[in-house]
């Protein structure tokens, strides 16, 4: 292997392969270190004869060496024979290059054909400069805005004058100590780090290195280089500080991280170019129209027919004032984002909380008590966002509309939601299959759950059909007069109550802007307000009584997050007549959308058929009148299923991902520390790998080796150490817990919440206390039932397999820890302190190497407490 460097600015890598003709194996992981050694290269070129047959898509050899190379997002460009024997074996991978006009052609001299390609390497063009105004905020602005608020409530009590009132006063104050600035600048990325001294040293050193190149003496260079090299270590330390701040301040939200590393070493989502107002109202017509159109397609036959039949015994007649305290609590735990129609931003509101809370005190309560939302808080602002960077930025039809509401609005919805949740467990409202938006549920909880069906069915020796069902703008096109005839009927709301839900619900409106221009006011006369903080509640309950409809099937299996509707049916494979009870099934609910406002998209509805390959099409079959064709690769939740459920290809994306991922990272290496770097390798790769982990149980040696492979190479870019060195002692130092064990652990810790009622239902159930015909020890010991399963590949990675067998196998002082956190702290105590060596460990913990694999050395009491210290950050 030779590896060239062309050009210094941006420098492309260029990498000659030859392998030799042989075994396969070791080449593949060789080679694979060499390509995580490589995620801090922008652009390369990999050219070479790999002598491995790559038209050969049946070779499992050339399957693992092509999907490895893909998920590390190399392209692959040679699609011809390279040999006169009509194999393929010259190959050109590519990543961050433009290759086009490859030719492949005939050469005299030997049994090998030449390979030519071109390589664009244009750079970018001129960012526009564009003007923009805005206030300047910092702590003396909002100190200042403290000390001059004196806002009087007007006289009357209505609470539409006192916001309207509350808001001028608001303003005028904010004129005062922030007017508006405005300011000129490209939409390249700024440079917040630089300050006054900075700026002092920049204007310094090119007047030094202007009077230089003037005089061209010796002295004046000298005092050039000296002041370039002050400025640079002051640009250095300038830098490393911000970045170090951001990340300690926003370690807990991924999101800012995300979006500030993004804007380093990336172009950020790509807006609507809103260059007029007309441009705006263009986008407000088509997000407006979209909707109508939607509702207009529901034939009329299927409208709703009446109301819904009281069940609930008991009313909610109001809401419940909160006090000076409740509000600062809630708003002490909200997410501070803004909006532009803020009159007040997140940080100003909350710095000048002890002024300004009574004030909101009185606005949210007289909201509660008049039964009325203020119009202010029900206009939206809608910014167009591309929904993927290669699409056509020209039509309407490419971007989604990304809503934002007024902070205090939802202050406001806060407050209503924590009370209608209240009323609605006391009620016991809920549906049990239902995730979305509920404390100690996610897609997580909800996607094990539904592999632990499908591998136990497939364990049993049965077929499964899973259907993911697809609501076109399903939030948007929920009916007014259903919702609130449903809370009414089945949650017992009414008296102002539900008058307040009904000013929340109506004469809603949605403004399309830009930073300079603004659309008219379009009216939104259904849907639950997109980006609130109410509205994930109030669709959940608007579908509620889908779940009796699919109840009403023994047979068939479902699971709802949010507006994610998925349904699974089992049987055996001469039973393929009970399909026909799936297609019935998926026809009524089609008709009970449609007669609640909601669109099915057929074109979107997935499928996925896990049986013998000899019996899909026959299924398909059974299913074609609603499911025309099923699909190799479904995605779930975040998460790909195959019909093997075996997860390879999630596997392959994830490894995609994580590695585009730490080519970004790299590019910030410099600017941030040793431990802030490790953050971000934390929050945008740690993350994706702990994602739904307690999935990969039982996975395939060799996706375990690829998941394994992401983090050595996080490891490698933090430590800067070389692909030579083995792995070990570097996850070693950083105290970092191999793949294979984090999994493992995220198992324990949600058996620990499903036993202790701090899981889904669905999960608890699943799990059954190991009972014995004697009164014996192990009675007391806590320990869960294991049932039999068949298969290593299918039901022994079930989740009630695989759950019950580590549970079983930690020491009894764990199995009965009193809370989660002692739970995943006890590793610190004795005998579990790394380097402390234990004389006294059970039997039973001895046995953990029959389930678990791990190596009785120092090393193995190192993981396992290390193990429960990162579970503070990405178990929760």
């Amino acid at each position: 292997m030779i590896m060239i460097k062309i050009g210094r600015v941006q420098p492309v890598y260029g990498i000659l392969v030859y392998r030799p003709p042989g075994s396969t194996s070791s080449f593949l992981s060789d080679f694979q270190d060499l390509l995580s050694s490589t995620i801090k290269l922008d652009r390369i070129i990999i050219v070479g004869d790999f002598n491995i047959h790559a038209e050969d898509l049946s070779n499992c050899s050339t399957r693992e060496f092509l999907k490895m190379m893909n998920s590390f997002n190399f392209s692959q460009h040679v699609s011809g024979p390279t040999h006169r024997a009509g194999h393929t074996l010259d190959l050109v991978f590519s990543y961050g290059l433009l290759v086009d006009k490859l030719q492949i052609n005939d050469v005299v001299f030997s049994d090998h054909k030449s390979v030519s390609f071109h390589i664009n390497l244009n750079s970018e063009s001129l960012l526009p400069v564009s003007a923009k105004q805005r206030r300047i905020i910092n702590s003396s602005t909002i100190l200042n805005f403290s000390s001059l608020f004196d806002f009087v409530p007007p006289s009357s009590d209505d609470v539409e004058l006192l916001t309207n009132s509350f808001n001028d006063h608001c303003l005028k104050i904010l004129d005062q100590v922030a007017p508006y600035k405005t300011s000129r600048s490209s939409s390249a990325s700024s440079s917040p780090w630089l300050n006054n001294q900075i700026l002092e040293l920049r204007r310094s050193y090119r007047k030094a290195e202007r009077r230089w190149k003037r005089t061209g003496l010796v002295v004046h260079r000298e005092y050039f280089k000296e002041l370039l090299e002050s400025y640079n270590e002051a640009v250095e330390n300038a830098r490393s500080s911000f970045f170090s701040n951001l990340i300690c301040q926003n370690k807990n939200n991924p999101k800012v991280l995300f979006d500030t590393i993004s804007s380093i070493v990336s172009s950020p989502p790509q807006q609507a170019q809103l260059s007029s107002a007309d441009d705006c109202n263009r986008f407000l017509h088509f997000f407006a129209n979209k909707v109508l159109n939607l509702r207009s397609s529901i034939p009329p036959a299927l409208a709703p027919s009446g109301g819904e039949a009281p069940q609930c015994s008991e009313s909610f007649t109001s809401f419940s004032p909160i006090t000076l305290n409740d509000l600062t609590s809630i708003i002490s735990q909200m997410k501070l984002s803004s909006c532009s129609s803020d009159i007040l931003t997140p940080s100003v509101l909350v710095g000048s909380l002890a002024s300004i809370s009574p004030s909101l005190l009185t606005i949210i309560n007289s909201s509660l008590s008049q039964g009325c939302v203020p119009s202010y808080f029900k206009n939206a602002v809608v910014t167009p966002l591309l929904k993927k960077p290669n699409l056509d930025a020209s039509s309407t039809s490419n971007f989604r509309p990304i809503s934002k509401l007024p902070f205090i609005s939802k202050v406001l919805e806060k407050v209503v939601e924590t009370q209608l949740r209240s009323w609605f467990s006391k009620s016991k409202i809920s549906d049990p299959f239902q995730s979305g938006f509920l404390k100690q549920h996610s897609t997580e909880t909800a996607l094990v759950r539904v592999h632990n069906d499908l591998l136990m069915a497939a364990d049993a020796g049965k077929c499964s059909v899973m259907v993911l069902l697809d609501l076109s703008a399903a939030f948007d096109t929920v009916d007014h007069n259903v919702l609130l005839n449903r809370l009414k009927a089945l949650a017992g709301i009414s008296g102002s109550a539900l008058d307040w839900l009904s000013s929340y619900l109506t004469n809603r409106t949605f403004t399309v802007k830009s930073e300079t221009f603004s659309s008219d006011t379009a009216s939104l006369t259904c849907g639950v307000p997109q980006g609130s903080v109410l509205g994930p509640l109030l669709f959940t309950f608007y579908i509620l009584p889908l779940a009796g409809i699919i109840q009403s099937f023994p047979d068939i299996s479902y699971h709802i997050y949010a507006d994610d509707i998925q349904l699974y049916m089992s049987f055996m494979p001469h039973q393929l007549d009970r399909l026909a009870t799936l297609v019935l099934c998926l026809t009524q609910i089609s008709n009970w959308l449609s007669s609640n406002f909601l669109v099915l998209n057929t074109n979107k509805t997935e499928t996925l058929i896990a049986a013998p390959p000899e019996l899909q099409p026959k299924i398909e079959q059974e299913i074609a009148s609603f499911c025309p064709s099923a699909k190799a690769n479904i995605r779930n939740l975040g998460v790909i299923f195959d019909p093997a459920l075996s997860l390879d290809s999630h596997v392959k994306t994830i490894s995609r991902s994580c590695f585009f991922q730490l080519r970004n990272i790299s590019k910030v290496r410099k600017l941030v520390s040793t431990a802030d770097l490790e953050k971000i390798i934390h929050a945008f790769v740690s993350s994706r790998l702990d994602y739904c982990n307690a999935l990969f149980t039982g996975l395939s040696k060799t996706s375990l080796s690829r998941l394994q492979a992401i983090q050595n190479a996080a490891a490698r870019l933090l430590t800067k150490s070389s692909r030579r060195p083995h792995i070990t002692p570097v996850l070693q130092s950083l105290h970092w817990l191999p793949v294979e064990y984090r999994i493992q652990f995220k198992v324990l810790v949600l058996t620990y919440r499903a036993l202790n009622n701090q899981a889904p239902s669905y999960l608890s159930e699943l799990l059954s206390p190991h009972t014995t015909s004697r009164n014996l020890r192990s009675t007391s010991e806590n320990l869960l039932a294991v049932p039999r399963t068949r298969l290593k590949t299918k039901g022994d990675r079930a989740f009630q397999t695989i759950a019950p067998r580590l549970w079983n196998s930690l020491p009894s002082n764990l199995r009965h820890s009193n809370t989660v956190e002692v739970f995943k702290k006890s590793s610190k105590n004795s005998p579990f302190h790394p380097g402390v060596p234990s004389l006294n460990v059970s039997k039973r913990w001895l046995c953990l190497g029959s389930h678990l694999n791990f190596v009785y050395t120092h090393d193995f009491i190192f993981y396992v407490y290390h193990c429960y210290c990162f579970s503070d950050v990405f178990i929760g």
